[in-house]
């Protein structure tokens, strides 16, 4: 599979990206439809199998619940196969989110996602937006924070993964990597798409299907079809699912 370089960020990765929502929570979620949580073999197989079709990029949160261990408990013998996207800023307890983007927390935090992921360091660490992008890029001093822990070789690469147009513009002026939701029936990132494009910033988007309300196969031929996205983050519990996602990028020549 071709790879894409994401940014400045020296990474290559691969079109499609899984998106690790699905195997940590199933409360307070966005999607259509409800599910069950895997037990530990089938999250064992589906992030072996997810390795083993060639996406090199996994995206994780310590707000998706039992996301983060279960990726360290599966994949730590493979460390060197894949990168790892992970946030801060955001957690998730008993069905609520609450937020905090402090430096104590935001280090706290980060220590804590090393720990669970089983390893020295992310590649890829994410402002996790409440939708209030403005207020934590400029009255918080989680940039600076950030910063500091991409210095202190606990990050290869930071950015924001926030809510609006005004927030991603803003983050460009630090962000390795911008994460945003960009679809079929929601252009209004495309500009910052480009922006980032020509400021050497990797983009990845979250939310290209839209949650599960477009059609896959258009989704993904339109999404990457834009030579600016590095990566479309699919989260999902079926190989099969991201097999399909994996074919029609090759149908586009994308």
């Amino acid at each position: 599979m071709d790879r894409r370089r994401l940014g400045r960020t020296g990474l290559d990765v691969s079109p499609i990206a899984f998106g690790a929502f699905k195997i940590g929570r199933n409360r307070g979620t966005k999607y259509l439809h409800g599910y069950d949580l895997p037990d530990d073999e089938a999250v064992d197989r589906m992030l072996n199998g997810v390795l083993d079709l060639g996406i090199n990029l996994i995206d994780t949160a310590p707000a998706y619940g039992l996301s983060e261990r279960r990726i360290g408990r599966a994949l730590s013998h493979r460390r060197s196969e894949y990168a790892i996207s992970t946030k801060a800023g955001e957690s998730f307890h008993d069905g609520r989110s609450t937020y905090d983007f402090s430096s104590s927390a935001i280090r706290r935090s980060v220590q804590q996602s090393l720990e669970r992921l089983s390893t020295d360091v992310v590649d890829i660490l994410l402002l996790h937006s409440n939708g209030e992008d403005l207020a934590i890029l400029k009255e918080t001093d989680a940039v600076e924070t950030l910063l500091d822990l991409r210095s202190a070789g606990l990050a290869r690469a930071v950015g924001f993964s926030g809510k609006t147009v005004d927030g991603a513009y803003a983050a460009l002026a630090w962000a390795d990597v911008l994460m945003v939701e960009y679809h079929l029936q929601d252009r209004s990132h495309e500009g910052v798409v480009a922006e980032a494009a020509a400021a050497d910033v990797g983009i990845l988007v979250k939310k290209g299907l839209a949650s599960g309300r477009l059609d896959p196969a258009q989704a993904v031929r339109f999404v990457l079809s834009n030579a600016a996205v590095g990566s479309l983050v699919i989260g999902s519990l079926s190989l099969d699912h991201l097999s399909d996602a994996l074919a029609a990028v090759q149908r586009a020549g994308a």
